[in-house]
């Protein structure tokens, strides 16, 4: 047999002469490896050999396929019990997130109302400013365990992400260093419905994520290309779904991770980093951001020999949107129309009632929608705009603005809140009609909002269905 000529010189030292290999098949007809029968002299197997070689291959097919399946079965129940504690894990700092934003709220309004009242030479003026910075830093973990937990509000719009990629490249060579090669390839023609501020935030956290793994330098890879799921991609990773994607996969040359380190990367507050150099919530950002735009994050990585994140996209068939430019504001903050103040923490509705009043504005409070109807009922006078926070007990503000505006249609709303919730938008996508701000905010942002909702026209009215 010529195809065995290259292996004689290796046969015949064993006293072999002749070999008979038969495939051993899968259910589906795919070849799992093959079956060889070796003989002392040139010969072909009888009968009984060929009887005994069929069943033996057809055991081992099943053997072997009922192997892979165990194993594919062990990988997915592992991949499923890593998501439930994911999501376990997100619920949890949500809702941590949530009453940060409360508390964070109430120690910036109050710092900025004593900074507005104290002369800059009051040698409490920069104490009061320290308390202020500190708490700003505390508002960025609590806006990325609110990424995490897919509970930041997205106001997504079609993007051609290979565009974002090369606009933000040259930002992210400065934020590199001269030692890295940031390397970008840019593929992909498809278009994405993503919130853009998020994407960037997805990418340069990925891009510092690798620039820490390669102290020493090396090169640093960014590629978008267009993807196509299939089912056997589903079948690996469970909780996707089949069809069109567009990819963002970022590659490095650093000390990579560990099957253990990989496990838990994207967990918040994991780090490998030092104490000091890292709040373990880089990954875990990026794994809520990319979950809340229902696309997938995966990573592959060998120690020594770096990492590479592929993140996929849900494809849309849509023309890029122009980036939409915030109004220029032509009035003051300030004004004299009189809001009814709907928000059932106390120090956070004392904050926000105390910032409107100091900027002119009449304010009426309520601690429930069922209060605050009672007021809207029991008023002669006008109300002009409605700021209402949207998660409350009893009714949500959602609720709250459908009923009032049954009886005061002319309402203007102003919808507040520590993070998204099913009452306000879909999966944290913000109905784009609906005015909007989020906590924790300052005393001057507040009034800035309601003062832009009272001369945008029309009035924002949610409608009688919930979205």
């Amino acid at each position: 047999d010529p195809l065995w000529a290259a292996f004689r010189h290796l046969a015949l030292p064993h006293n072999l002469r002749a070999c008979w290999s038969t495939p051993i098949l899968a259910s589906d007809g795919a070849v799992l490896g093959t079956l060889a029968m070796y003989y002392a002299e040139p010969r072909s197997p009888g009968d009984a050999h060929r009887l005994i070689i069929e069943r033996a291959t057809h055991i081992a097919g099943i053997a072997i396929s009922r192997g892979r399946a165990e194993e594919a079965l062990r990988h997915s129940e592992a991949q499923l019990r890593q998501s439930q504690k994911m999501e376990a894990v997100g619920r949890l700092a949500g809702g941590i997130a949530h009453d940060f934003n409360n508390l964070l709220t109430v120690i910036n309004g109050r710092s900025d109302l004593l900074l507005q009242r104290l002369n800059p030479r009051d040698p409490v003026h920069s104490s009061i400013e320290q308390i202020r910075k500190t708490a700003e830093r505390a508002t960025e973990l609590t806006q990325q365990l609110l990424a995490f937990s897919r509970k930041q509000v997205l106001q997504p719009r079609v993007l051609d992400l290979t565009a974002v990629v090369s606009e933000l490249a040259p930002l992210l060579r400065r934020l590199i260093g001269e030692d890295i090669n940031l390397v970008v390839i840019p593929a992909a023609r498809g278009r994405v419905k993503a919130d853009r501020a998020g994407l960037e935030q997805v990418i340069t956290n990925l891009v510092i994520n690798s620039r820490d793994a390669m102290p020493a330098g090396g090169r640093l890879t960014i590629e978008t290309a267009d993807a196509d799921l299939d089912a056997a991609f589903v079948g690996l990773h469970p909780g996707t779904q089949p069809g069109s994607y567009v990819a963002l996969v970022v590659r490095d040359e650093g000390t990579g991770m560990s099957a253990e380190v990989q496990a838990q990367a994207f967990e918040p507050f994991f780090t490998t980093k030092e104490v000091g150099k890292g709040t373990g919530l880089g990954l875990s950002t990026v794994y809520g951001i990319v979950k809340q735009h229902s696309g997938h994050i995966s990573v592959e990585s060998v120690v020594g020999a770096g990492s590479t994140l592929s993140i996929y996209l849900p494809r849309v068939e849509m023309a890029s949107e122009a980036p939409s430019l915030p109004r220029p504001s032509l009035h003051s903050v300030r004004g004299t129309e009189r809001v009814l103040l709907v928000e059932d923490e106390d120090d956070v509705r004392a904050v926000a009632r105390e910032s409107l009043a100091r900027y002119g504005y009449t304010v009426l409070e309520a601690r429930d929608g069922e209060e605050a109807l009672r007021i809207a009922g029991a008023e002669s006078g006008h109300i002009d705009v409605m700021v209402t926070d949207v998660v409350m007990p009893g009714m949500n503000g959602r609720e709250l603005a459908r009923r009032l505006l049954a009886i005061r249609p002319g309402t203007r709303v102003l919808y507040v809140s520590g993070y998204t919730d099913d009452a306000l938008s879909q999966h944290g996508i913000l109905d784009q009609e609906l005015a909007f701000l989020a906590k924790p905010f300052a005393p001057e942002t507040l009034a800035r909002s309601v003062r832009q909702v009272l001369d945008d026209a029309p009035p924002n009215q949610p409608s009688s269905t919930s979205p």
